[in-house]
């Protein structure tokens, strides 16, 4: 995806899921969604283990949470991540799918495009969102 189509994404997106949010300070999934929280997005903790993430309700997956979902932000070990992909078409008001740094599948790829969704891989959100709209 090129900066042009990923800066639009981030700019009208309001709702992100993180799934793999963590309770855990120093967990990066846990500062990252912080980050998110305090540049404006509506942040949506996804973990089977959470009732609640920093005051919000925690859902155990994806298709779980109501309304739209413009971004499901990943947190989850590369083979782990096909299930996340079907879990979010399962939702079916997904916008994109973005697997942070160092998470790649083919297989997660392919599911999320097959449903038409735009789908990211190997990056940061933070680092993108900073870099884009800073």
């Amino acid at each position: 995806m090129d900066d042009q189509r990923l800066k639009q994404l981030l700019s009208e997106a309001k709702t992100i899921a993180v799934v793999g949010v963590s309770d855990n300070p120093n967990k990066t999934a846990n500062q990252i969604a912080e980050y998110l929280l305090r540049v404006g997005y509506t942040v949506i903790p996804v973990n089977p283990m959470l009732e609640e993430w920093n005051g919000r309700k925690a859902y155990p997956s994806v298709e779980s949470i109501p309304g739209r979902i413009d971004i499901v932000d990943v947190f989850r070990r590369s083979e782990f991540l096909a299930g996340v992909a079907e879990d979010a078409v399962r939702h079916g008001d997904v916008g994109l799918v973005f697997n942070q740094l160092g998470l790649s599948s083919p297989e997660a790829e392919q599911i999320v495009r097959d449903a038409g969704l735009d789908y990211i891989e190997n990056r940061c959100l933070y680092v993108e969102h900073a870099r884009l709209l800073g």
